[in-house]
């Protein structure tokens, strides 16, 4: 399965820690030059990737600031990491803000399936995005940017990008539905919401061709500076699809963190994003189309939780933070039933 099914997948071969020698020779080979690895530190985050942040330190004392983004493992249903280092290539060039991307490793590295890319300074933690004095500026404008973004994305020409799987909403229902089918514990809210999206399907626009689709374009994978977005992260649940689910995604209620009166990630109005979208040439987006792919997401995220729980409870992986996911179903059912209300 595709999505967000990544996410509980079972690490069943892992790569050997990393390690700053390790670092230096691989860097060495591709900055052409002796490497010094400085401050390598795991980034916090990201159950199913782990993040590096480190600096290659050549012998004229010339830094960069790299982050090196690998699979912790040999994970079932994800894909390779080639997939997403090429995604961020093709983005680039299409002037979507991202990181630029440096190498990817190689077999013969040992260190596994990954790539390195440049760091970039600024924050992903919403808490601090939406609360902090130093991004105050920055969120008057977050709604309008993530709409430009969006936009830009949209827009990559797919004869660029590598292959990508289709996953229209006729596709991702049959998805959670078998999901749910698959964990075998009842939750009519979220029986009734994919029979509303069943129901409902007409509001997407089938006949539009499908167009890159992020897939997790949300507060949490933007890194944010005290001027606005610097880049998108996390772009391994990208696909072929029906853009404005990236739109109805980053409307999410989860997204908010607590400001739920800010439908766009808690710092904007919908106004604000679909304005900037159409300006930026991603075209008009009817409400309904909007509305539809924002109850979906709540339902997809409900799904996620009761998957991450599941992951827990079966022994699959031992966590307390996926077990806490589980608390989550009810607040995911409440906003479904409002939604399709």
């Amino acid at each position: 399965m595709a999505s967000w099914v990544r996410t509980a997948s079972v690490s069943v071969v892992g790569p050997r820690r990393i390690e700053a020698d390790d670092l230096s020779a691989v860097c060495a080979r591709h900055l052409a030059a002796p490497v010094t690895i400085e401050g390598l530190r795991r980034l916090s985050g990201g159950a199913s990737r782990e993040s590096w942040s480190f600096d290659a330190v050549l012998p004229d004392a010339r830094r960069h600031a790299l982050v090196l983004r690998r699979d912790p493992g040999s994970n079932l249903g994800q894909s390779d990491r080639s997939t997403e280092y090429r995604l961020l290539q093709a983005a680039a060039a299409a002037g979507v803000p991202v990181p630029t991307v440096r190498f990817l490793l190689d077999p013969g590295d040992d260190l596994g399936d990954g790539f390195v890319m440049d760091r970039i300074d600024g924050e992903t933690i919403p808490r601090r995005i939406l609360r902090d004095d130093t991004y105050a500026a920055a969120r008057a404008g977050l709604a309008a940017a993530c709409g430009s973004i969006a936009a830009q994305i949209h827009e990559v020409n797919v004869a660029t990008l590598p292959d990508l799987a289709v996953q229209g909403p006729r596709e991702q229902i049959a998805q959670y539905r078998a999901i749910l089918d698959g964990v075998g514990e009842p939750h009519p809210a979220f029986e009734l919401g994919l029979r509303w999206l069943e129901d409902n399907v007409s509001r997407t626009g089938l006949e539009a061709p499908p167009r890159l689709v992020h897939g997790d374009f949300r507060n949490g994978n933007f890194i944010v500076g005290p001027e606005g977005i610097r880049a998108v992260l996390d772009w391994e649940l990208s696909h072929l699809g029906d853009p404005v689910e990236d739109l109805g995604w980053l409307c999410v209620k989860s997204w908010r963190f607590g400001n739920v009166d800010q439908p766009v990630g808690g710092f904007g109005s919908t106004d604000a994003l679909l304005a900037a979208y159409a300006a930026a040439g991603g075209g008009a987006v009817d409400p309904e189309h909007l509305h539809y792919w924002e109850t979906f997401g709540t339902l997809k995220w409900g799904v996620i939780c009761e998957m991450q729980c599941f992951s827990h409870l079966s022994g699959l992986v031992r966590s307390v933070e996926l077990a806490a996911l589980g608390r989550r179903i009810a607040e995911t059912e409440w906003d479904l039933l409002e939604l399709i209300a």
